[in-house]
């Protein structure tokens, strides 16, 4: 009877230790299912794709323990980095009740960078990805409408050079070209009063040289 009594306490507690095991083993780790995303400032929150090429982003987490606390810290990386493994940007964040979250919009000097997502209770290391930041593209793209202004300026300044250049002429033009043809005028005037006079005055002269020597001529006779 005494065995029968050994057997079954044995029995009992080994059933105790295989149904305990699991429930131990889920709260060693949680959280470790959960995955984080670096996604440009740009995209969606509730896309689930890692975005490694980015100027202006933010860190989106899925899939962890509800209201999960998660301290995370980013490094500089190989190969552009001066000091490998320094601490450029860190922070800390508190996941919703699906145990999803982001942090703010953040920026980072152009180059190669790690991030570690560490949280409580993390199975073995964290959580890490490696991304670069990009944002020299787009400050040379935002920059070529600069030469518009030269440019622009250019232009009217040529057009206003010829516009004065022309109202010198035209204004000298109407003011002298009156004076030749009043001269002109009376130039002609003069010479048609004064040709009729100076015939006339040697018509009458010869009219009267020839009546005299008729009468000249009559005497003598």
């Amino acid at each position: 009877m005494r065995t029968l009594t050994r057997v079954g306490a044995l029995s009992a507690v080994a059933a105790a230790a295989v149904f305990s095991a699991p429930a131990a083993a889920h709260a060693t780790a949680p959280g470790d299912n959960g995955t984080v995303k670096i996604h440009d400032a740009a995209t969606g929150e509730e896309l689930r794709k890692n975005e490694p090429h980015v100027c202006e982003f933010y860190l989106d987490a899925f899939g962890f323990d509800s209201v999960q606390k998660v301290d995370w810290h980013i490094e500089a990386w190989a190969p552009t980095a001066a000091v490998k493994g320094e601490t450029v940007e860190s922070g800390a964040i508190t996941l919703d009740g699906e145990g999803h979250g982001r942090t703010e919009d953040m920026t980072l000097p152009d180059g190669h960078y790690k991030l570690f997502w560490n949280f409580e209770g993390e199975n073995g290391s964290a959580k890490h990805k490696v991304f670069w930041s990009e944002c020299e593209d787009e400050e040379e793209g935002g920059g070529t409408a600069t030469p518009s202004t030269p440019a622009s300026e250019t232009p009217g300044e040529s057009t206003t050079e010829p516009s004065a250049s022309p109202s010198a002429p035209a204004e000298a033009t109407p003011s002298s070209s009156p004076s030749p043809q009043g001269g002109a005028e009376g130039d002609l005037a003069e010479t048609g009063n004064g040709a009729p006079v100076g015939l006339l005055s040697a018509a009458a002269a010869a009219l009267l040289g020839a009546g005299g020597y008729l009468v000249f001529r009559r005497r003598k006779a």
